[in-house]
């Protein structure tokens, strides 16, 4: 049984003990290791990620219960784990440039990755939280990570402000859920929440609202994604493209597991729950960014969109919706580090361009780079026939499905808006003058290479869906128990 524990807890053991590696060689070798603790970061994930695909069985339980190791939690790690990857290359130069080059980066995403694959996998309450701490405690201190910045530190500070509010909403929820239940296991509490006359206890219910409003917090959904765009804005450009790709995927995969297994039975109280804070993180994510100057903070409201349109999928409560949102998920990762890639690109005379009207003339002097943006935000915008469309596509007809018409029509008419502020941009890259001097032409080396995967995956994953279709519904056939 040991041995079976184990196994199913590779990657995660994997990560946990290269983690403790990686900072003991860090510390040994002084500041000079930072590119080979990296490196050898980057390598980590992705056994990591090899490790995830070759599981033991189709679902195994570890650790009296507390751990899961399925197709469904292997979808989400790998995400995970390529994301972190991908923002560990963009950062290195942008690093070593801006003189915060130091070992702790990537040791910190590699316990960051950890949280979240304990997240992912959680079978419990209990187990839950500490993956979603362990998450949550790096992410604070990778906000803050340059020091000598005053938005960084105003950004790590109001993170772990929020944070602590939300983990204190989620441990409230989660004993009155132990309270009316007397369990904190998934696979134990749909049974024992249902009383003798077939109704759910109302303190339970209102727990399942505080674990709710929780999980919403960390994956930025409206009304509590106040910490959003202060975050996006003051943290360095490639940690804020990490909140924005890895931690979201883990949320959302985390926030369907809790739903669907421990409150499955559930489904038509907690839709309600889900439908409000999908039409609310569609509007603000269309509206709020129509006024943005700062196109990190418009990349803040519109990751607040796209979870919107991601919850879309899961409020129709069945494994249709749990596909739909896996696929717009794994699209959402690629279109977004795409964007985050080109606005690492974007520098005059060796500094960060952050402001959307700076970018008037990037059609001229970066090609390529304004074309893989542009791909990037005619994708987010819902576009045919990029991998935006068919995410969008997804996530509406499984609401259709579902009986729930009015929440696909809100999407729509959303994307319609939000696809004002996309077009903008292109407009301003190709159309407008430039003005000053033109953006430098280097590219550096990690960033071109995220940028070119994943605008060539935005253009062409209309040609074959199937991979990542097939595997997105094997991943929510397990967590229906298929």
């Amino acid at each position: 049984m040991t041995d079976l524990y184990f196994s199913a807890a590779l990657p995660e053991l994997l990560l946990a003990f290269s983690g403790l590696a990686l900072l003991m060689l860090g510390v040994f070798m002084g500041p000079n290791s930072t590119r080979l603790v990296s490196w050898l970061a980057v390598a980590v994930l992705l056994v990591a990620s090899v490790l995830v695909l070759t599981p033991e069985a189709s679902r195994t339980t570890a650790f009296s219960g507390l751990f899961v190791a399925d197709p469904f939690a292997s979808f989400a790690k790998v995400l995970a784990f390529l994301a972190t990857a991908a923002t560990i290359v963009m950062g290195l130069e942008f690093n070593r440039r801006e003189g915060f080059d130091r070992f702790e980066y990537p040791v910190l995403m590699i316990f960051a990755a950890l949280g979240m694959s304990m997240m992912v996998s959680a079978n419990d309450l209990m187990s839950l939280y500490m993956g979603l701490e362990l998450q949550s405690l790096s992410l604070y201190v990778l906000a803050a990570f340059r020091r000598d910045s005053v938005k960084a530190t105003e950004a790590g500070l109001k993170y772990f402000v929020l944070g602590a509010l939300s983990s204190g909403l989620y441990l409230y929820g989660a004993s009155l859920i132990y309270g009316f239940s007397g369990t904190t296991n998934f696979e134990t509490l749909a049974a024992s929440m249902i009383d003798q006359a077939g109704a759910v206890p109302l303190g339970a219910m209102f727990g399942i609202v505080f674990v709710s409003a929780a999980l919403a917090f960390k994956i930025s959904a409206a009304p509590f994604h106040m910490w959003t765009p202060d975050v996006y804005e003051g943290a360095p450009t490639p940690v804020t493209a990490f909140f924005a790709a890895a931690p979201k995927v883990a949320a959302i995969a985390l926030f369907a597991r809790v739903l669907v297994e421990p409150f499955g039975p559930l489904a038509k109280d907690w839709q309600q729950i889900i439908v409000f804070i999908a039409i609310a993180s569609m509007l603000i994510g269309a509206f709020a960014a129509i006024a943005q100057t700062n196109i990190k903070r418009l990349m803040a409201y519109s990751s607040i969109g796209h979870i919107g349109y991601a919850l879309v999928g899961l409020s129709a409560g069945d494994e249709t919706g749990v596909r739909g949102v896996l696929v717009y998920m794994a699209i959402y990762l690629a279109m977004n580090l795409t964007a985050f890639a080109a606005i690492l690109c974007m520098k005059r005379e060796g500094k960060m361009v952050e402001t959307i009207s700076d970018l008037a003339g990037l059609a001229r002097t970066q090609p390529l780079v304004a074309a893989a943006l542009a791909i990037a935000m005619f994708s987010m915008a819902g576009i045919p026939p990029l991998a935006g469309f068919f995410g969008k596509l997804y996530v509406f007809l499984a609401a259709v499905s579902a009986g729930l018409y009015a929440l696909a029509v809100i999407g729509v008419l959303a994307s319609v808006v939000s696809a004002y502020y996309y077009l903008r941009i292109v407009k301003i890259m190709y159309f407008d003058a430039p003005v000053g001097v033109g953006f430098d032409r280097g590219l550096d080396a990690g960033p071109a290479a995220v940028l070119g995967v994943g605008a060539a995956f935005t253009l062409l994953f209309f040609a074959w869906p199937a991979p990542l279709v097939g595997a997105a519904s094997v991943a929510a056939a397990a967590l229906f128990g298929g």
